[in-house]
C-alpha cells in the first residue's frame, strides 16, 4: 500500500496524486507508507476549536483563548494567526496585532472531557500512547495491523475521520520513522493535515532552521547561529566531535537529530500532563510575606522532583483556595522550560500579586504540560541555567548529608 484517499479510504499499491474512485486530491502517498508505525497527533488550535464548535457565530472570527490584558495567549485560532497572534504571546501584544479578536477565558471543564474522548479513540487502537498535553500525543502502532484491520497509515486515516465526524474537531497527524520526525511531520500541513516522513528525512530537514529541533529555544538558537549553525543541514554537515566539543552531550543529540535519528520509544508511563505541590495553612493568610513563605518550600519540593524525574515545563500554575473554599487558579506560559525553584517562585509570586488583599487557606504551585528535560539545553549561561547548576549541587549535598545540610534563605526574592 503506497497511497490512501482520506475521503473514501481507497488504497493503491502505487504512489498517486488523485483518488482512483472519488477523484479527491486528499490523498496520502509515500513509497514507505505501509512500513511506518510512529505517529504524532496534534489537535488543531484545540481550545479555540472547541469554543468555535460550541458557538457557531464565532466560526469566521479571530478567537483568542487567554487571560486579561496582563495574561498571555493560550491558543489562537487560525484566523487570529493570520494577524500574527501566537501561543504564549502577551495579551496586550496579541490585541494590538488583532484588536477585533474575541477573547475567551480558558474553560478546562470543556477541554478536558474532549481530550479524554479523543485519546480514548486513540487507545482503542493501541495502549502505546504518550500524551504531551491535552491536545497532542505520540502513538506507536507497530504490530497492530491484524488487530485493527490494516497498516498504521490506514488506521490513522480512519481515526482522523472518526474524530472529526464524532467530535466536530479536527486533528493533524504526522507518520514517520520516529518520534522527532513524526512531530515535525504533523506540523507540515495544519490544519486537518496528514504528512509522512520516511528515509528522505535528512534531505527534508537540511534547509530547515535549527529552531525546528526539540530543545532549541530562542536562546540556544542564537548561540547555534553565532557558531555558524543556522540550518539543520549545517549541523548535519558538522563533525560530531566538533559538536560534542562545543555543546557536550547536547552536541551528540543535535548530530543525531540533524540526521533524522531519534531512538526514544513511545512511553505511556511518561504520559503526564503536569505535577504540583500544595499546602493547607493552620490559619488563614493574607499578606504577601506570609503567602510567599509558604510558597517557597513548595517550589523547592516541586523543582527537586522535576529534576529527579528528568522533566521541565514552561507552563506554571498557581492555585489559591479562599476561605469560602472557592479555588482561584492562574497560569502563565514562560519563554523557556524551567526546573528550578527560583524560576518557579518568581512565576508564582507574579501570578499571586493581583490576587492579594483577601485571606486564603491553601496555596499550590504546579508545572503543566511537562516535557523531558533532555529537550531543554542546559549548557548555555542564562539565569535559569546558572540557577540550575546551583540547585543540582544542592540536590547532591542533600542526598549525601540530608535535607537540612543546605537551608536556602530567600535571597532568591529578586
Amino acid at each position: 500500500m503506497k497511497s490512501i484517499c482520506r475521503d473514501c479510504l481507497w488504497t493503491a499499491d502505487r504512489v498517486v496524486d488523485r483518488c482512483g474512485v472519488c477523484m479527491s486530491r486528499r490523498v496520502i502517498a509515500h513509497p514507505e507508507l505501509d512500513q511506518l508505525t510512529i505517529a504524532h497527533l496534534d489537535c488543531d488550535a484545540f481550545y479555540a476549536s472547541v469554543e468555535k464548535r460550541d458557538r457557531p457565530e464565532l466560526r469566521d472570527l479571530p478567537v483568542i483563548i487567554g487571560g486579561g490584558k496582563r495574561g498571555v495567549v493560550s491558543t489562537a485560532c487560525y484566523v487570529a494567526r493570520l494577524y500574527g497572534v501566537g501561543s504564549a504571546m502577551p495579551m496586550f501584544k496579541a490585541l494590538k496585532a488583532c484588536p477585533e479578536a474575541v477573547v475567551i477565558k480558558p474553560d478546562f471543564s470543556k477541554y478536558v472531557p474532549e481530550s479524554q474522548r479523543i485519546f480514548g479513540f486513540v487507545r482503542e487502537l493501541t495502549p502505546l500512547v504518550q500524551t504531551l498535553s491535552l491536545d497532542e500525543a505520540w502513538i506507536d502502532l507497530a504490530g497492530t495491523e491484524r488487530l485493527n484491520g490494516g497498516p498504521p497509515a490506514l488506521q490513522l486515516v480512519r481515526l482522523q475521520k472518526r474524530i472529526e465526524d464524532e467530535t466536530g474537531l479536527s486533528v493533524s497527524i504526522g507518520l514517520a520513522l520516529n518520534r522527532f520526525l513524526a512531530k515535525v511531520a504533523s506540523e507540515l500541513d495544519k490544519p486537518r493535515g496528514f504528512s509522512v516522513i520516511g528515509t528522505e528525512a535528512a534531505a527534508l530537514l537540511a534547509p530547515k532552521p535549527v529552531g525546528i529541533l526539540p530543545g532549541v529555544g530562542p536562546v540556544f538558537r542564537k548561540t547555534l547561529q553565532s557558531d555558524g549553525y543556522a540550518t539543520v543541514g549545517d549541523l548535519a554537515a558538522a563533525e560530531v566531535r566538533d559538536l560534542v566539543k562545543l555543546y557536550g552531550e547536547t552536541g551528540l543529540r543535535l548530530h543525531n537529530l540533524s540526521h533524522g535519528r531519534d531512538h526514544r520509544a513511545v512511553n505511556p508511563e511518561r504520559d503526564r500532563k503536569g505535577m504540583s505541590a500544595e499546602t493547607t495553612f493552620n490559619e488563614d493568610l493574607t499578606s504577601a510575606e506570609d503567602l510567599e513563605a509558604e510558597l517557597w518550600p513548595l517550589c523547592e519540593k516541586l523543582a527537586s522532583k522535576a529534576r529527579k524525574d528528568g522533566v521541565a515545563s514552561r507552563v506554571i500554575v498557581l492555585k489559591l483556595r479562599r476561605t469560602d473554599f472557592r479555588i482561584v487558579t492562574r497560569r502563565i506560559s514562560l519563554p523557556e522550560p524551567i526546573q528550578t525553584a527560583r524560576a518557579l517562585f518568581a512565576a508564582g509570586r507574579d501570578l499571586m500579586g493581583p490576587e492579594l488583599g483577601i485571606p486564603y487557606r491553601l496555596i499550590g504551585i504546579g508545572m503543566g504540560e511537562v516535557i523531558d528535560a533532555v529537550d531543554t539545553p542546559v549548557l548555555f549561561e542564562t539565569t535559569e541555567t546558572r540557577t540550575l547548576k546551583t540547585e543540582k549541587a544542592i540536590d547532591a549535598l542533600r542526598e549525601k548529608f540530608g535535607r537540612d545540610a543546605v537551608v536556602a534563605g530567600r535571597a532568591l526574592k529578586g
